[in-house]
């Protein structure tokens, strides 16, 4: 979820639009397989979100399991302590699909409002004289 070129603010750009959709993206991830913390970092960063920060991560986990949509249980590890793994919960489930179509009817809003195009080609806005 790099963006390519764009403006300086593009850095602050994609941090707003990763900050509305993480959790909703973690539980998509997670009702495709269960998954410890260190693992969906590394689906998120495969998937093309970039560097998303273990401190990021795991708040929201936690955030998610005390709403009870996700659940946790701990596996042995094959070197070290035994690893805390997340899976979905049926509420989980249920809360992922209300946020699947709540963000496709939100993303044709937006993808139809910006291919709203200007009455004069080239022209990015409205000429207003200020001066009368």
């Amino acid at each position: 979820m790099v963006a390519a070129g764009g403006s300086d603010d593009s850095g602050e750009r994609q941090a707003q639009l990763l900050r509305g959709s993480l959790d909703m993206c973690l539980l998509a991830l997670l009702a495709a397989e269960p998954a410890h913390g260190y693992e969906l970092v590394r689906r998120l960063e495969a998937a093309g979100f970039g560097t998303v920060s273990y401190g990021t991560v795991y708040p929201l986990i936690t955030r998610l399991h005390r709403l009870g949509l996700v659940a946790n249980a701990l596996q042995p590890s094959p070197s070290g302590p035994p690893r805390k793994v997340h899976r979905l919960t049926d509420a989980g489930h249920d809360r992922l699909r209300a946020w699947r179509e709540q963000w496709f009817q939100f993303v044709s809003v937006v993808n139809e409002t910006l291919a709203v195009r200007p009455s004069n080609p080239g022209d990015d806005h409205e000429h207003v004289d200020v001066g009368r």
